[in-house]
């Protein structure tokens, strides 16, 4: 097995099918599927049980009570569980486009976690999307969202196809190498080495805090936001809670200042 891809949810199952579809024509098949789930309904895994037989690993169902945002918890459960020594993260909400696990695993390095990130479509489109828009990969393509309604902008540019370009794009962009929940990946002894995720922390920048630990740890990241592609579906978000988020933010200034890696509140409390 090549790697395991865990992907957070919630109570999101219509966008989970169109994720799950996306991850069963990809180019690359040797992965496993690991679904963190914070705290769903049964209806998150009739769908799991939809997909089941359709790729080579069984999914795994990692999930837990719902006692509000515990994300990083459940995606240091999901990181036990995984077999594979590689780890691709992403969310429920996210479509791979059919070479993205391909290509997370050709950028893949010892030293190094790859930072991607995600084209965002409005819920007009989220909604549109069908199980054949997927398949035939009309989502990914300029022409399809324009004719959804999508009005053009330098953004689109994240679609490219071409590599070349994709690589160009990946060298000048000024966005930063964070660790983006929504698309990264690392060997997973690298982030046992720090610990894990901080389960201290709900929403609000959550993933970048590890990503900063990482950093401290002596990793560097490879930007691979225009090679590694996926599409955001639309949701609301009413698990956002400013004064979480602000003590999110306290954490990781003092984390940086202090050179933090191992935390106490990780990985090693499951």
């Amino acid at each position: 097995m090549k790697l395991s891809i865990i992907i957070s949810t919630y109570n999101s199952e219509e966008w989970l099918h169109k994720v799950l579809l996306g991850y069963s024509v990809q180019s690359e098949k040797d992965f496993e599927i690991i679904i963190a789930d914070d705290g769903s309904t049964s209806k998150t895994k009739a769908v799991i049980d939809f997909f089941q037989q359709k790729f080579l690993h069984p999914i795994q169902h990692v999930w837990h009570e719902d006692l509000g945002f515990r994300k990083c918890k459940i995606l240091n459960q999901a990181i036990l569980q995984s077999s594979s020594d590689y780890l691709l993260f992403t969310d429920g909400d996210c479509v791979p486009r059919k070479d993205f696990v391909e290509t997370h695993l050709q950028y893949k390095e010892n030293g190094f976690f790859l930072s991607g990130g995600y084209f965002k479509l409005p819920m007009s489109i989220s909604k549109t999307i069908s199980d054949d828009d997927i398949i035939n990969q009309d989502c990914f393509k300029i022409s399809w969202l324009k004719k959804q309604g999508l009005k053009t902008n330098f953004k689109l540019s994240k679609l490219t196809g071409n590599r070349y370009f994709a690589g160009f794009m990946n060298w000048i962009t000024p966005t930063k190498r964070s660790w983006n929940g929504h698309n990264s990946s690392g060997f997973k002894n690298d982030i046992l080495a720090i610990n894990g995720f901080n389960e201290l922390l709900e929403y609000g920048g959550e993933d970048r805090e590890m990503g900063e630990r990482l950093f401290n740890n002596g990793l560097l990241s490879k930007q691979i936001r225009y090679s590694a592609i996926c599409v955001h579906l639309d949701h609301t978000r009413s698990y956002v809670n400013p004064e979480k988020v602000k003590f999110n933010s306290e954490v990781r200034k003092f984390n940086q200042k202090n050179k933090v890696t191992w935390i106490t509140s990780g990985i090693d409390k499951e």
